[in-house]
């Protein structure tokens, strides 16, 4: 036997069943770090099939689609819906200096990591001065 203890959640529940509606937005719960020269974002897609993910960049727009889908069949009567199920989609703008062209995109255990790099003419460095000649020697004594 199933029991529930906070009303709220009722209340959502039963907000969706008269609009068809989701009460709650399903979202993609992300962490975005900086380590060394690379950003790494992590969100959280749990239960969701590797296959069913989608990422794409565009211009300085990386987009994810994921889709969770439900496990129980259809002719099953459900008695408590609180995992959201259906399409999900997060968009991140990144920041110029980034290479979008050497992302990493790795799935486990319910998390996707995106690791980017940060361009190389985007990274501090030193420059070499050219030209001129050596300083003079000035002696005290003139």
């Amino acid at each position: 036997m199933l029991m529930r203890t906070d009303p709220f959640r009722e209340l959502d529940r039963l907000t969706q069943q008269v609009l068809g509606t989701t009460a709650r937005p399903a979202a993609m719960p992300m962490d975005a770090y900086r380590d060394g020269d690379t950003f790494v974002v992590e969100l959280d897609l749990p239960g969701v099939d590797p296959e069913s993910i989608d990422l794409g960049v565009e211009r300085n727009v990386l987009t994810v689609h994921a889709e969770r889908r439900p496990t129980s069949g259809e002719d099953v009567e459900q008695l408590l819906s609180e995992r959201p199920r259906g399409a999900f989609s997060r968009q991140l703008f990144l920041g110029e200096t980034l290479d979008t062209d050497r992302i990493d995109a790795a799935y486990d255990t319910g998390v996707l990591t995106l690791r980017i790099p940060v361009a190389e003419q985007a990274k501090p460095r030193k420059i070499a001065i050219s030209g001129g000649t050596s300083p003079r020697q000035i002696n005290p004594g003139q």
